[in-house]
C-alpha cells in the first residue's frame, strides 16, 4: 500500500540529501541520555551515522505538525497549539500542505525506521484531517502487517457548535511495530471488588474463576483439529491448542466440562495481574 505523487523521493535519494553538519550536542560521561538541538533530519542522520543507533532504538514517539497552515507562537513562556497572539514569539509554523506535507513526513519516517530495532514501535500522533494519509505512508515503510492500532486520544469536550459537522474532539495516535517480534508490556489496571464478582464468577474452595472456550474460529488441518476426549471442535472452528496440551489441562484439573460434555478452560483470579485496559 503506497501514495504516488510528484517529486517522491526514493529512501536512498531521502538519504543522501541530509546535510552531514556537526550538531549540537548535550551530554556528559555521568549520564547516557543525549540531547540534540538541531534540524530533526539531520539529527536522525546523525543519529545512524555517528552515534551507530540502526537498528536499536526500542521505542518511538513522534508529535508532528499536522498541516494546519498555521503559525504557532510563545506568550509569556507558553506555547500555544490553540490561540496565538500576534505579540507572540514564533515557536514553528506548520504551512506545508497537500503531499509536501506528505513528502515532509515521509522523510523522517523513513531514517526512524532505519533507526527502529526489530523489537521497537513507533507512535505516531496527528489528527482527523490528515491522519489517513499518514497512515498509508506509514503502512508503505513500516509494512501494514505491522500495523497494531489506531489509538483515540480524546482532548476535549465536542466544541464546532455552529459548523454542519460533528464536534472536533479527538487525535490518533497511529502504533506500528518494526516485525511480530516485539516488546509488549501490556496496561492493565487492577480489579475492583466489582470487577471479581463479574468477571470471576464462579468460586471453587475458595478461589474465584471463569471459563473460557478451548476452540476458536477458523478450521484447520493438523492436532488442533483432532479429537479430544471423543469431541471434535464445533464445525468451522479449530482447539486453541494441540490435543496434547488440552490432556495435560484435564490432568491438571484445569479444565471444566459442562453438564452436555462441552468443555472450557478455568482461570483464576488470583493467577491474573489486572484487567486489560
Amino acid at each position: 500500500m503506497q501514495l504516488n505523487y510528484l517529486n517522491k523521493k526514493t529512501e536512498t535519494e531521502i538519504f543522501n540529501s541530509i546535510s552531514e553538519i556537526e550538531l549540537e550536542q548535550i551530554n556528559s560521561s555521568l549520564n547516557p541520555n543525549l540531547l540534540i538541538q538541531a534540524n530533526n533530519l539531520e539529527a536522525l542522520k546523525q543519529l545512524i551515522t555517528k552515534h551507530n543507533l540502526a537498528g536499536k532504538i526500542d521505542l518511538i514517539y513522534i508529535d508532528p505538525p499536522f498541516a494546519t497552515n498555521n503559525t504557532f507562537t510563545i506568550t509569556n513562556g507558553r506555547a500555544s497549539t490553540i490561540s496565538n497572539s500576534n505579540n507572540g514569539t514564533v515557536a514553528y509554523t506548520d504551512t506545508l500542505k497537500g503531499f509536501e506535507f506528505i513528502e515532509f513526513i515521509r522523510d523522517r519516517l523513513v531514517l526512524l525506521n532505519m533507526l527502529l530495532s526489530d523489537k521497537g514501535s513507533i507512535y505516531l500522533h496527528i489528527d482527523y484531517k490528515i491522519g489517513h494519509y499518514v497512515k498509508i505512508v506509514m503502512d508503505e515503510i513500516f509494512g501494514i502487517e505491522n500495523f497494531r492500532n489506531d489509538i483515540t486520544r480524546v482532548k476535549c469536550n465536542p466544541k464546532n457548535f455552529a459548523r454542519k459537522g460533528y464536534g472536533n474532539m479527538k487525535d490518533l495516535i497511529l502504533f506500528y511495530s518494526k516485525s511480530e517480534n516485539l516488546i509488549w508490556n501490556e496496561p492493565k489496571t487492577p480489579y475492583t471488588e466489582e470487577d471479581k464478582i463479574k468477571l470471576f464468577p464462579k468460586i471453587e474452595n475458595d478461589r474465584r474463576y471463569t471459563t473460557i472456550p478451548l476452540h476458536a474460529p477458523g478450521e484447520t488441518n493438523g492436532k488442533t483439529s483432532q479429537s479430544f476426549k471423543g469431541i471434535l471442535p464445533p464445525q468451522g472452528r479449530h482447539w486453541r491448542s494441540d490435543v496434547s496440551v488440552l490432556e495435560q489441562l484435564d490432568k491438571e484439573g484445569l479444565i471444566e466440562w459442562s453438564d452436555k460434555g462441552n468443555p472450557r478452560k478455568k482461570i483464576y483470579l488470583d493467577e491474573q495481574d489486572g484487567k486489560r485496559m
